[in-house]
């Protein structure tokens, strides 16, 4: 196809003819089909474009833990806050500004809170700001690295390059996603899911071979799908195919920016830089092989060598979401944001109580700002829904 991307992955006619061939296979299945999408910006993109609207009554578009905010645990922001009241610098991206610490009754719950408490609290834009920050002046500096494997690269580079000035260190939280779909699966058999959409932009760096598991150890069809309205509809239409004949597989829609093996080089930096251990997620527990710690020589660049504090294990985790949040379970596609008692009330955008509330990837966030059944409004008279 030729022409503007964002036009043809936005264009009404063909996605409406996709509409109805997902009605006309849905009807031929027998049981109800639930579909988790990995990715916060693929729940963005089924929510802003009120593509659950275009979804016949037995097939269900779940959001998955594709928010790396969302399940960090409370425990780093602790970590991070206290460094910063005992006099380090902390530098942390913007999404992670707001987002609470464990649920406790004094001292501040969040790194917004501890800045106003008169702690020296940075907000920036990459890894690059803060080295350029912390070599100019020398100061003790802690770097709160959140992510998953498609942020991971931006930490670690300067770190293999040598770039990184001895007082500059890291909270590495970078988490890895194959192994937290597999827990999914393994885990919640009272919610089953049938079909899903993996992570795009995680699938450049891990290459679409990452998840070719899912339908060889478990028997559900995964797509590699881009992040416009017509991706995802491609994606949904290709598992009900696979439903309907039987044959789980494994497909990369998203051709145009997701290989087979991923990126090499990425690859390599984290082999040299970190081992893979287990790890915890917020509000789920601890996931085997899931998380990145640094090794080697580069174990002087983390925050919690230098500065004497207990990595998070499984005795110190413990669940850290406040009373009544349901965050975890709307992270593991079990309930939807509208089930939380708190949701739009005692939790919002402007006052996130979870942090599924906090990043523009959460769910509980995006479903604020657009609405779960939110629709386009030329979509709606096309199917007479206005």
């Amino acid at each position: 196809m030729k022409g503007n991307p964002s036009t043809l992955f936005r264009q009404k006619e063909l996605a409406m003819g996709l509409s109805k061939a997902i009605s006309r296979i849905a009807s031929e299945l027998e049981d109800d089909v639930k579909i988790m999408n990995f990715c916060g910006t693929h729940e963005w993109t089924i929510t802003h474009f009120g593509l659950r609207t275009l979804m016949p009554k037995n097939i269900e578009l779940v959001a998955g833990p594709g928010c790396p905010v969302c399940i960090t645990p409370g425990y780093y922001v602790d970590t991070a806050i206290r460094l910063a009241l005992d006099g380090v610098r902390v530098f942390a991206y913007g999404d992670t500004y707001r987002l609470p610490g464990r649920p406790r009754s004094d001292g501040p719950k969040t790194l917004e809170e501890a800045k106003s408490r008169g702690a020296d609290i940075r907000i920036v834009y990459s890894v690059r700001d803060a080295i350029r920050i912390a070599k100019a002046d020398g100061r003790d500096s802690v770097f709160l690295a959140v992510g998953f494997e498609t942020t991971a690269p931006a930490t670690l580079s300067p770190l293999v390059n040598g770039s990184v000035p001895e007082n500059l260190t890291f909270i590495n939280v970078h988490r890895l996603t194959p192994p937290i779909m597999r827990y999914v699966l393994d885990n919640y058999p009272e919610s089953p899911i049938r079909g899903v959409i993996a992570p795009g932009h995680v699938s450049t760096i891990t290459g679409a071979s990452a998840w070719e598991f899912v339908p060889k150890e478990y028997g559900i069809p995964i797509i590699v799908t881009g992040f416009e309205p017509i991706d995802v509809l491609i994606a949904i239409l290709e598992i009900l195919k696979q439903l309907k004949e039987g044959k789980p597989s494994l497909v990369n829609e998203y051709r145009r920016a997701v290989s087979w093996e991923g990126n090499r080089k990425a690859h390599k930096m984290i082999e040299e830089t970190c081992e893979i251990v287990d790890s915890g997620w917020r509000g789920i527990g601890f996931v085997p092989k899931s998380g990145l710690r640094f090794k080697g020589k580069f174990r002087r660049f983390d925050s919690f060598e230098i500065y004497g504090i207990q990595e998070l294990t499984k005795e110190l985790w413990r669940e850290d979401l406040s009373p009544g949040c349901r965050c975890a379970e709307i992270t593991l596609g079990i309930a939807k944001p509208t089930d939380c008692p708190m949701f739009m009330k005692g939790c919002t955008p402007e006052s996130p109580y979870g942090p599924c509330m906090v990043s523009s990837e959460g769910t509980c966030s995006i479903w604020a700002r657009y609405g779960g059944g939110v629709m386009l409004e030329e979509i709606a008279e096309d199917l007479g829904l206005s």
